[in-house]
């Protein structure tokens, strides 16, 4: 509901990096979740705030990744199995960015097959925040390595021990009630209508 104001009200806002720290989850069926955390990296972006984003499960240039490049305080990571082979693909054949990789493709591996690039992910997400280099660290996608337990919740809390003044944002649906118990903000994105219903594919630019 939208409250109505009827006379001014101001509200003091804290402009004090010490006091970052809190835990988000963005979570839920609808589409939006990866957005919103991209929208919070920016407006970190635009205070001053340096942003690291590790995308779990993910392979695959999106808009994303192509726009985070032109911005100075912010970097993007993925750690999807195939995002890691293809850039040790890269590192041993040159030719590699220029090959002509025809019309976008999704291809989701069986879980057994992410479960060693989930914890190298969150390694290096333990080396990112141990490093207090960045104000705001996203983890893309790690709710869904929690419920399909390629990441322990116990492994998860280990990460998060090591956090003094660094926001953490996780996206992903079916975030497990362990995680949202111990979060600061929840947000759960309702799907209500989505074109994948109708058979609409998923369009460059909006979904990728």
């Amino acid at each position: 509901m939208v409250t109505k104001i009827k006379s001014t009200i101001e509200v003091i806002g804290d402009d004090k990096k010490e006091s970052l720290g809190l835990l988000h989850v963005y979570t839920g069926d609808g589409k939006g979740k990866t957005s919103s955390a991209l929208g919070l990296g920016l407006r970190a972006v635009g205070n001053n705030l340096r942003v690291y984003m590790i995308q779990f499960l993910k392979s695959g240039e999106t808009g994303e990744i192509k726009s985070i490049k032109s911005l100075n305080n912010m970097e993007i990571v993925q750690y999807g199995m195939d995002a890691l082979k293809e850039k040790q693909s890269k590192l041993n054949d040159f030719s590699a960015e220029t090959k002509d990789k025809g019309p976008t493709k999704f291809r989701f591996l069986p879980d057994v097959d992410e479960k060693e690039a989930a914890r190298m992910g969150l390694e290096h997400a333990t080396h990112i925040l141990k490093s207090e280099e960045y104000d705001v660290i996203i983890l893309d996608e790690i709710n869904v390595a929690l419920e399909k337990e390629l990441i322990t919740m116990k492994q998860f809390k280990e990460f998060l021990s090591f956090n003094k003044n660094t926001e953490i944002v996780c996206t992903g649906r079916d975030a497990p009630q362990e995680l949202i118990d111990i979060a600061d903000y929840v947000s759960e994105i309702k799907n209500i209508k989505h074109p994948w219903q109708r058979g609409v594919v998923a369009r460059k630019g909006i979904d990728y």
